[in-house]
């Protein structure tokens, strides 16, 4: 299991930061591992809404991303499951004065006995990583918050 969590301070209030970052399909713009998002079914602002992502690893790829729970203005969780790993992605959304931290929390489990590649996993998530989290601070006009 890889794991990766960043938090950006923004002054953006916490309905602008959620509303951009849980419309997944902003991905594509402070994402560089992501070049094309698409809402394929529901409201993006239900649970059972997915979208598919064009991401860069190894090749391109589409993942399906399902919101399981969102929760307006502070919380959408969503999932991904391929045949070779499971993506867990919480977008979490603080209010702090008249801005907001937005917290960016990404599980990756490799599946069944893939899981012996995790030390080399988890290596690449955090490059990976780190450079989503460049991104979305530039996308929030934010700061990294260092814990």
């Amino acid at each position: 299991m890889a794991h990766y969590i960043t938090s950006v301070s923004t002054p953006l209030s916490p309905e602008e930061a959620f509303a951009y970052m849980a419309d997944v399909r902003h991905f594509a713009e402070w994402d560089p591992g992501v070049t094309r998002a698409v809402r394929v079914t529901g409201d993006g602002q239900s649970v059972g809404s997915a979208y598919d992502l064009t991401v860069k690893a190894g090749g391109t790829t589409v993942m399906r991303y399902v919101v399981k729970a969102y929760e307006a203005p502070r919380r959408v969780f969503l999932v991904s499951r391929t045949t070779f790993f499971v993506s867990e992605d919480e977008i979490r959304v603080t209010p702090v004065g008249t801005g907001s931290v937005v917290t960016y929390d990404a599980i990756l489990t490799l599946r069944g006995p893939l899981g012996l590649l995790d030390p080399l996993l988890r290596v690449a998530f955090r490059r990976i990583g780190d450079r989503a989290a460049a991104g979305m601070r530039k996308a929030l006009r934010g700061t990294e918050v260092v814990a």
